[in-house]
């Protein structure tokens, strides 16, 4: 052997630190050769996100387009049904008037039949009539126009001015009463 320490010296093994830094300087030069190929593949990923943004932002305003046209037809038309009930009351009324030299009963039966079509309308658009008379006062139902003194208990409606109606369960007129009150004791 000889005493030359060069010669004599082993070569150790690379140390872990230094093999990682081989290692992630190897990945960073294949990454820089890689990037233009990640850059176009995201780029295309891009457009394809963007792509269906767009048809999906498209969508949503055509549906809420469809459903603001739905709402202002119904609004337009909502009355549509109750209206061709309501022709044969004009139907009805215009024959009566039309029959010349007719009798009061005629007349009377003619006035009859078009109050009977009125009410079978009323009923097909739940139109229901309110005749409060020797009921309870409700004020969400009522309207009050005086108060009488009566033999009937306080608080009851003793004579309606105006009969009331309701749209399915909605007051659609509040019928106009009086009201009895207590007889007052003379002074």
């Amino acid at each position: 052997m000889d005493n030359n320490p060069d010669q004599n010296a082993q070569v150790s093994p690379a140390s872990p630190a230094d093999a990682t830094a081989d290692s992630s300087a190897a990945d960073e030069a294949g990454d820089a050769l890689d990037l233009p190929a990640r850059l176009k593949h995201a780029e295309a990923e891009a457009d394809e996100l963007r792509d269906a943004w767009l048809r999906a932002k498209a969508e949503a305003d055509n549906t809420r387009r469809l459903a603001q046209n739905d709402v202002a037809k119904a609004h337009k038309y909502a009355v549509e049904r109750f209206a061709q009930e309501l022709l044969a009351v004009k139907d009805a009324l215009e024959l009566t008037l039309a029959t010349p030299n007719a009798k009061t009963e005629a007349l009377r039966d003619g006035v009859a039949l078009t109050l009977k079509n009125l009410e079978a309308a009323f009923d097909k658009a739940n139109i229901v009539e309110i005749n409060p008379l020797h009921e309870k006062y409700d004020p969400h139902r009522h309207q009050a126009m005086t108060m009488i003194e009566s033999g009937e208990p306080p608080g009851t409606v003793v004579q309606v001015f105006q009969k009331g109606y309701l749209l399915n369960d909605r007051v659609l007129r509040p019928a106009l009463v009086a009201v009895a009150k207590s007889p007052e004791t003379p002074a």
